[in-house]
């Protein structure tokens, strides 16, 4: 993880060099100083490239003078409306605009939210070479320490631990998501997890006698079909008052879909590593709010199987049995998160009793057609919830879109053998799998966000790198933060 120090608003004596420049204002003073020791050279390429410091666009003045490798201008629009989210975008375009250079120095002045912009940075620095065996210089990313320099460095400094813990967790979720399926199974996943005991989390392995034990047939049936052993892992953070209800938090794990005997088309299958999203945000998640010491009660569990065609595979037309007693009608084994997602909602309700429960799940592709890859799809019981997490979202980026739910999209569920299927057809689908989680939430305050579109980008975009995104992570922080954690 890239490398942050914070430290006075002063020009640094060469090197690679960004600056951050509010639309309309006049120059900083370390700008005008860089200036004078460049011979007017950073007016001269803002001025040929007509940069005005609007929000997002950049000038490269490369080899400028005075010791500088490389300048960078990055505007961030009008200074009075710098938010926390427009700083951490700011320092995404500064780590790609500074990705050549091994260590280099950011100019936030007196902008506010210094330690923000080197959150930024981080998760814009990120990249996963772990089976590069020869980089190539394409591939290559150099930067590894950036120095923030404000006006303000004590108090970034003090912000900064809590935002690292949050920048670790985001690097966690990434790397989680990026791994291939033949290196992480559920059995390594559940591995990775334990580590975790490091930072103070409680984790708890459940293996597949104890899940038969169970009773979870949903989870299992999903499993049948793989060599690699499924898993439930439990993670506890004890931060708030002992008698205190937790916040649950629940997450989807398939290591790699193939859809099981409805099997997946082979084009975009390699695609199905990140089918477990949903799980490496939670794990993300408590690892956030245990490096950050979180004033609150947290629990995460995660599902962790493989959905493979074997032999021993579920077919459809299987019925299940879940943790809760209701039976399914499985129709479609590609509908598979679902019913692992069936019993750990019920397990997590059951033993917890929690405040409240917000799962994640890379469910399905409809709601990708519904809401394409800017918003998750947010479904919720409770309009409260939904509320605070859709605030949640806006401040951190990471949008949710509330979509509806109802009785006669609950109705579509019903199965002439089974006290349900697992599929609803094919119109509004993204619905009718809510619907189908409700079923094992009962009266708990509840909330599902199905990430299918959000999980993955397929290109840089917003100062963050394509691939994994970590989606989730920052914005279950922040609704934790600020509407549940005690002061």
């Amino acid at each position: 993880m890239l490398q942050i120090s914070f430290s006075a608003d002063t020009l640094p004596q060469g090197g690679a060099l960004a600056i951050l420049v509010a639309e309309g204002q006049d120059a900083s003073p370390l700008f005008k100083s860089l200036d004078d020791a460049t011979g007017g050279a950073i007016t001269r390429a803002a001025k040929a490239d007509e940069f005005t410091g609007k929000e997002g666009a950049t000038t490269v003045v490369l080899a400028p003078g005075a010791g500088f490798d490389r300048v960078v201008l990055v505007g961030v629009g009008k200074a009075e409306a710098f938010t926390p989210k427009d700083a951490e975008k700011a320092g995404g375009l500064v780590a790609t605009a500074l990705a050549k250079a091994e260590k280099a120095a950011v100019a936030v002045g007196v902008l506010p939210h210094a330690a923000h912009v080197a959150l930024g940075a981080v998760l814009g620095a990120y990249h996963f070479s772990l089976y590069h065996s020869t980089p190539t210089e394409d591939k290559a990313h150099r930067l590894a320490s950036l120095s923030v320099l404000t006006a303000q460095p004590a108090q970034a400094d003090s912000a900064w631990p809590a935002l690292s813990a949050v920048a670790r967790g985001v690097v966690l979720t990434r790397d989680l998501v990026t791994e291939p399926a033949n290196v992480l199974n559920p059995v390594e996943f559940a591995e990775r997890v334990s580590t975790l005991r490091s930072l103070g989390l409680d984790v708890e392995v459940l293996d597949q006698p104890a899940m038969e034990k169970l009773g979870f047939g949903a989870l299992l049936g999903v499993a049948q079909g793989s060599d690699a052993e499924p898993r439930t892992v439990v993670m506890r953070w004890n931060g708030g008052e002992k008698d205190d209800a937790p916040l649950a938090f629940i997450g989807k794990g398939v290591t790699f879909d193939s859809g099981g005997i409805s099997i997946k088309p082979a084009a975009g299958m390699e695609e199905m590593k990140w089918d477990m999203a949903g799980a490496a945000t939670v794990t993300g998640l408590m690892a956030a709010l245990a490096g950050r010491k979180a004033k609150v009660n947290a629990v995460g569990v995660i599902g962790l199987v493989e959905n493979m065609v074997s032999g021993n595979a579920q077919r459809p037309g299987d019925v299940v049995r879940s943790a809760s007693g209701q039976t399914i009608e499985v129709l479609n084994t590609d509908a598979e998160g679902r019913l692992v997602l069936a019993d750990i909602l019920w397990y997590a309700r059951e033993r917890f009793a929690p405040k409240l429960i917000v799962d994640l799940a890379t469910l399905t592709g409809a709601i990708i057609i519904s809401l394409g890859h800017e918003y998750a799809g947010l479904f919720s019981n409770n309009d409260a919830l939904a509320a605070g997490l859709t605030q949640s979202g806006e401040a951190t980026g990471d949008k949710l879109w509330r979509m509806p739910m109802g009785k006669d999209y609950d109705a579509l569920l019903k199965s002439d053998i089974a006290d349900m299927k697992n599929i609803g057809g094919r119109p509004g689908g993204s619905i009718t799998a809510a619907q189908f989680l409700k079923r094992f939430v009962g009266e708990t305050p509840w909330a599902h966000l199905d990430i299918a579109g959000t999980a993955w980008s397929s290109k840089a975009r917003n100062g963050q790198p394509k691939g994994a995104t970590g989606f989730g992570v920052r914005l279950l922080n922040d609704f934790v933060q600020t509407q549940h954690e005690k002061a």
